[in-house]
């Protein structure tokens, strides 16, 4: 089909459409593109050459186009025109979506801010502890646990109206998203933010705001502007930020809690760090409890495997969220969530952790010296990677990856375009550091 002119395409589209709705047209067009009909690079009918071939108006075929380019399905817009997309459709975090799968074992991966295994506390005990709950095997679906309920309230920053388990923190801003926010409406962002973040925002058809942060935060001169366009939620990372290493003080704290006070929003925070950030909370949730919700993720700090974030905030989001989830597994497992409450009050568990984060501490702080050393401005805060400021991301990370290095550009981390940088994790015990941080210094010259 690719080869056919366009007018002969869209007089055979049109022939294939039994229902010239925007639903029927995509519906169509995906089942066309599944079973290879259309292929790959097919360009397809403009919107003016479509909509009188089925007696529509242009905006029904302007909506299936909008709908199967949300789905992947096709790509392009605009005076180019759309063509089917090279890839399978469907949903897709395509930020998230990383090159460093096609690399071999060798690879020295610094693309992921995973926790080093080594350094996670004893899951044997826990696990072995969770399977005397007396409701081990119920189908009782519980939003969770009451043994973790009181593990995390104890430690919650502010009075929660309503709790709930997800599998995790990104699960969790998933589930809350996808019930609070409706395509087309506006979500006020912190930028730089989380790629997975920014494609859970995609999948929803939300807007983006961006709000730029400084080392203290949000900063409030953008939330004020993006206030301006009534967003219908702000989310933020109230400290250690995955991207920039933000941390909120408590004077960034009252200012914004000013500017969000009186807007119709809720705000979420999202607390991948967990218990092991070593600077304290200063979000705005403690002093807006009644419109914020709290995601906090236990993956870095107790295991990944454990799959387990909990939120805990205002009723009506968290309620959402939950009746959401019984399209799917509808409860997490009870093993899991005993394992982790079990692990939150143990001393030896709570000893590892606090270990953990001072190991992670001493890594990025040796690791960003010797960049330093080699004349690199580098940033990062308190997490587990640092970004690395270079003249051209693409040339960057080619020269890395030259050298069996494999990270990830900074330029995913925004909802538009953003400053040239790399990040490289810092969280395992790198070998010949001093090498590597001379492959990255010779990177990021590159041009």
């Amino acid at each position: 089909m690719r080869d056919l002119p366009d007018r002969d395409l869209g007089a055979w589209l049109a022939a294939q459409i039994e229902e010239a709705s925007a639903a029927g047209i995509a519906a169509t067009v995906s089942r066309l593109i599944r079973d290879g009909t259309l292929e790959p690079g097919t360009k397809l009918p403009t919107v003016r050459d479509l909509a009188p071939r089925l007696h529509v108006g242009p905006g029904t075929v302007s909506a299936a186009w909008r709908a199967l380019r949300e789905q992947r399905f096709v790509e392009g817009g605009g005076r180019a025109g759309m063509r089917i997309a090279g890839t399978v459709g469907g949903p897709s975090p395509l930020r998230y979506t990383n090159i460093t799968r096609y690399w071999n074992h060798d690879t020295l991966n610094l693309s992921r801010a995973v926790p080093d295994p080594a350094l996670l506390p004893d899951l044997a005990k826990a696990l072995q502890h969770s399977l005397t709950d007396p409701l081990l095997h119920s189908y009782d679906v519980e939003p969770i646990s009451e043994p973790l309920r009181e593990a995390v309230e104890a430690t919650w920053p502010f009075p929660a109206e309503a709790w709930m388990c997800s599998r995790g923190g990104y699960d969790g801003l998933l589930g809350l998203i996808s019930t609070s926010v409706v395509a087309g409406e506006t979500v006020a962002v912190e930028e730089p933010a989380t790629p997975r973040l920014l494609d859970i925002l995609d999948h929803v058809g939300a807007r983006v705001l961006p709000v730029p942060v400084d080392d203290q935060g949000p900063m409030p001169e953008h939330l004020a502007e993006a206030l301006t366009h009534k967003p219908v939620a702000f989310i933020y990372e109230p400290r250690n930020s995955a991207w920039a290493g933000a941390t909120m003080t408590p004077a960034r704290q009252t200012v914004l809690a000013g500017l969000l006070e009186s807007a119709d929003l809720i705000i979420i925070e999202d607390d991948g760090w967990g218990p092991l950030a070593p600077q304290p909370y200063h979000g705005v949730g403690a002093l807006l409890p009644h419109k914020s919700v709290l995601v906090c993720s236990y993956s870095k700090s107790h295991s990944p495997d454990l799959r387990i974030g909990v939120i805990g905030g205002a009723a009506d989001p968290v309620e959402r969220a939950r009746v959401y989830r019984h399209f799917g597994d509808g409860w997490t497992s009870r093993i899991l969530q005993g394992a982790l409450a079990w692990m939150l009050t143990d001393p030896e568990s709570q000893a590892a952790v606090s270990r953990a984060a001072e190991v992670y501490t001493e890594r990025r702080e040796r690791f960003a010296a010797l960049l330093r050393e080699r004349g690199l401005e580098v940033r990062g805060g308190d997490n587990l990677a640092l970004w690395v400021p270079v003249l051209s991301e693409v040339q960057a990370m080619l020269v890395m990856a030259s050298h069996g290095i494999a990270t990830i550009g900074v330029s995913s981390s925004y909802a538009r375009r953003g400053t040239q940088g790399v990040r490289v994790v810092t969280a395992n015990d790198i070998p010949e550091l001093d090498k590597v941080a001379d492959v990255i210094a010779l990177a990021a010259q590159a041009i």
